[in-house]
């Protein structure tokens, strides 16, 4: 028979994981809600700053491709083409290299209580999925103005599209944040493939050019890429509709579907690492 008074508690560092994110998912919205609220405190142009980043991001890329490059005379409207992948490839470099910072920049909570460390990885993102939507009120704004009409299989696209970044980038932020605890080095990593993430996936360029020159199988792994399946689907869900051309077919969801998967098992594997590593965090930070 269990000691009086001890039914009923778990021993620390028990927890069921990303589950139990959900179960106490009320401490999940204050996290979010407190990141929301401090991020630009004392700034002068507060949320705007969320649309005046990824413009600049957006003309400078768009000056030095589109009317340098001359890409504009290539891709019909090549604004649209940009900006659509871009705010995409932001979310998943926003909710990445937070999530991988989130268990360091709240040790002080992580070594005076005990709660899933994983809410801090998930709230990271979710903050950046808030950033994002203004990004996305852009962007449907102008297709609607040049004629966007999108079909239930794009719009459906665009979904998967946002679902794909959020589990692909918690995934690697459980990954690299539970060994950034130990190895700080974890977020020069991070940092560099932020660097890279938006050359490495068809946002400047079109995938008709990687597909000129990469060897089919090389094409199709190229594909499977988490970012480049959300890049693409975001493409064939906002800048597509715009060009008048006929419905594309199912293969771009279908790619996305299987990259969707491959973010899950990204997932699973962060989350496995976390679990392992988590016994270390107090005693580490």
């Amino acid at each position: 028979m269990a000691p009086t008074g001890q039914s009923g508690f778990i021993r620390p560092g028990q927890s069921a994981g990303l589950i139990d994110v959900f179960n106490r998912r009320y401490l999940l919205s204050l996290l979010v809600r407190k990141e929301v609220r401090v991020r630009y405190r004392g700034s002068v142009l507060g949320w705007l700053w969320s649309y005046v980043k990824p413009l600049t991001q957006f003309a400078v890329f768009y000056l030095a491709l589109g009317i340098f490059l001359q890409q504009n005379d290539v891709i019909p409207n090549y604004a649209i083409y940009i900006f659509s992948g871009l705010i995409m490839v932001n979310l998943f470099n926003e909710a990445f290299s937070n999530g991988t910072k989130s268990l360091v920049d709240n040790a002080p909570l992580i070594k005076k209580i005990y709660l899933p460390r994983e809410l801090f990885p998930v709230s990271s993102s979710l903050v950046a999925f808030v950033n994002f939507l203004p990004q996305v009120a852009i962007t449907l704004v102008v297709c609607l103005i040049v004629g966007w009409t999108p079909s239930a299989v794009q719009l459906l696209g665009v979904l998967l599209a946002i679902a794909i970044i959020l589990a692909f980038a918690t995934g690697l932020s459980l990954l690299f944040g539970s060994v950034n605890v130990s190895f700080r080095d974890a977020q020069n990593f991070v940092d560099l493939i932020a660097l890279v993430a938006t050359w490495a996936s068809p946002v400047l360029y079109q995938m008709s050019m990687v597909e000129a020159v990469l060897p089919p199988w090389l094409v199709l792994v190229y594909q499977l890429n988490p970012l480049t399946a959300a890049v693409e689907l975001m493409h064939a869900g906002f800048w597509y509709p715009t060009t008048g051309g006929a419905e594309q077919s199912a293969d771009g969801l279908l790619l996305g579907l299987v990259s969707f998967g491959i973010s899950l098992i990204v997932l699973a594997f962060g989350q496995f690492v976390f679990r392992r590593l988590e016994g270390r965090f107090a005693q580490d930070l």
